[in-house]
């Protein structure tokens, strides 16, 4: 096989991948990892065919960079109102606590030498945005537990890289003393280097931007080498130190006030995405399945213990006593731990290190060998833990309550009369639901209807970082200003899903092509033949109702709609199959079962017995 036919099928896996998780709502590195050892049990070739082991092992230093720079873009500080001590004490005591009850548990299990246990103990600390953001994307917890899963995902990943640093200048120190003083000179120059490069350059590029001297088409990529020339000047003065850097300047611009960077961070998510796919399918196709049967059992006995005894243990003692967190999200996030590709890149580091100071005379042979098996046992554990974790999260979450059952509840940008009927409908039925407006008078009458109400800008900073959207699973921008409408669903796209996103039909889309806005700016339109606002706040305004009824092979929609006239307005169906979601504009039947909800006009014939009504009381 050719480098260019390896490096292509590398990418196609990594995107099948990436799809068939999607599709079939799997954790997307089970697969990739799979994809992985099979092409390289498929096909004989492994990267290491064609590039020297320094030199992947570099780009994979600077990709998972790129990776902890863009999970630090996403933290913001408003998100440590209810989070903070706890991700405090996760990223402190949590930390000491599982680095050392997993360096034990290394030393017994495998019989290492207390060195090598210690540094997979440090490294095993670490958990990672590659693996925690698509099981939060899957499980949708609370706001508090999201927060803390994600803020504690991405800062211990450069802690936990550190702690590896710190732990082999002590294994290949001469004594004691030089042992303590190497330590605490590494760890000095660590922070020094790290936040002070960090907020020099934060503030730099932040000047750059707010003055427009770097060009929109730019920013990205002026951002890119940016994070690539820090990572790799970090670590040139204090080795392994790149990664805590690059982790604080994304930190530093996600929460200045000054520019936006929301088009880098869109960037960025994208490159993650491709980054995660190569990576995983390069660095598992370079593990033989002899070495990880060769510590199969032992592994496995490790494993069990990280999941049942170290991560809880961690969890329950750093947070103890904290009145920040419940025993039920304390229970969660001790059943939440999965490792990822920086796990599998400092393993893979810090095994070729100890063989160079074997060769170097700075430590025997046979701890060498001992830490050649680091990187099947990190690998072990990184399939185990998205395993076990992404297959029981989603049900655990939803048992402790901290995630809602359902997924499907709706965001109205919008709290008019019929937004307030159709909204009472669906949350009668039990779907959540919350409403927003600035209008002080729509959101009153939402709430003295029983509905949950926020007088708020859909397009505001607040209500993408301060509101609980707990159960909230899509949009329907409906507000009488359709570039509002148009502009929110774009926002939201991004939180929801592009197919969740929904508008109202434009008063102008009906117009001449040089007036109207281009339909390739809209969101995907919503309700049956397409009503626009006025039409259904006038049909509203002249006594409608609002009904659902379950459709059947003897009741169909056309039925419906020749029952209570062409002026009914079907808004919403709840699919067997699909779940709750807006009546789709060009759909024109839908399967048996389904129930919808329409707004009818008053003077239409009365209810059969199948059918209930919303009363205009709203």
């Amino acid at each position: 096989m050719t480098p260019l036919t390896y490096l292509a099928a590398v990418l196609a896996l990594g995107i099948l991948a990436q799809w068939l998780a999607w599709r079939f709502r799997l954790p997307s590195i089970l697969l990739l990892l799979a994809f992985g050892f099979g092409l390289s049990a498929a096909t004989g070739t492994r990267i290491d065919d064609f590039m020297p082991e320094q030199t992947l092992l570099a780009i994979t230093g600077l990709f998972v960079s790129i990776i902890l720079f863009e999970g630090g873009l996403t933290l913001k500080f408003s998100e440590l109102k209810q989070a903070g001590t706890p991700v405090v004490r996760l990223c402190t005591w949590g930390v000491l606590i599982a680095g050392f009850l997993s360096s034990v548990a290394a030393n017994l299990v495998f019989g290492w030498d207390w060195r090598v246990a210690a540094l997979l103990g440090s490294i095993l600390v670490v958990t990672g945005p590659t693996v925690v953001g698509p099981l939060l994307r899957l499980i949708k917890p609370t706001r508090k537990v999201a927060s803390i899963v994600k803020w504690e995902g991405i800062v211990v990943d450069p802690i936990g890289a550190v702690a590896a640093v710190l732990v082999f200048q002590v294994a290949i120190s001469a004594g004691v003393q030089d042992a303590i003083g190497d330590l605490l000179k590494a760890l000095f120059l660590t922070l020094i280097v790290g936040f002070g490069l960090a907020f020099v350059l934060g503030k730099v590029i932040e000047q750059l931007l707010k003055h427009h001297l770097i060009p929109d088409y730019l920013e990205s990529v002026f951002l890119l080498a940016v994070v690539g020339s820090s990572f790799a000047l970090s670590n040139a003065i204090q080795a392994e130190s790149g990664l805590l850097t690059v982790t604080l300047l994304g930190i530093a611009l996600a929460n200045q006030k000054s520019v936006s960077v929301k088009q880098v961070l869109e960037f960025k998510e994208h490159l993650r995405v491709l980054i995660i796919s190569l990576l995983f399918i390069l660095l598992s196709g370079r593990i033989e399945l002899a070495s990880l049967q060769s510590v199969l059992i032992p592994g496995l006995v490790f494993l069990a213990i990280l999941i049942l005894i170290v991560r809880p243990a961690s969890v329950l003692l750093s947070n103890l006593g904290s009145k920040q967190t419940t025993f039920r999200e304390n229970l969660f996030l001790a059943a939440l731990a999965p490792r990822g590709i920086v796990a599998a890149a400092v393993a893979s580091i810090f095994a070729l290190e100890f063989s160079h100071a074997a060769e170097d005379g700075k430590m025997v042979a046979d701890i060498a060998e001992q830490a050649d098996k680091l990187v099947p046992v990190t690998f072990i554990v990184i399939i185990g833990t998205v395993l076990i974790y992404g297959l029981l999260a989603v049900p655990l979450a939803r048992t402790l309550g901290v995630a809602a059952k359902s997924t499907r509840g709706v965001l109205f940008a919008g709290a008019d009369r019929w937004t307030r009927m159709l909204a009472k409908a669906l949350q009668d039925d039990g779907h959540p639901v919350l409403l927003l407006d600035t209008k002080y008078e729509n959101v009153a009458s939402a709430k003295m209807a029983g509905l949950n109400a926020i007088r708020a800008n859909i397009l505001s900073e607040y209500v993408e970082e301060n509101l609980e959207l707990t159960g909230i699973g899509q949009l329907i921008a409906a507000t009488p200003n359709d570039e509002i409408n148009t502009m929110a669903a774009q926002e939201f796209g991004h939180l929801f899903g592009k197919a969740n996103c929904w508008q109202l039909t434009p008063s102008d889309s009906d117009g001449h092509h040089s007036k109207a806005v281009d339909h390739r700016q809209r969101a995907r339109l919503c309700f049956l033949n397409g009503p626009k606002f006025r039409d259904l706040e006038a049909t509203a305004l002249r006594g409608a109702t609002l009904k659902n009824t379950q459709l059947t092979e003897v009741f169909t929609l056309e039925d419906f709609i020749s029952k209570h006239g062409p002026e009914t307005r079907v808004l919403f169906l709840n699919d067997p199959e699909k779940g709750l979601m807006p009546f789709e504009t060009e759909t024109k039947s839908i399967a048996d079962g389904t129930k919808i909800y329409a707004l009818v006009p008053e003077e239409q014939p009365s209810l059969k017995e199948d059918e209930t009504a919303q009363p205009m009381g709203l």
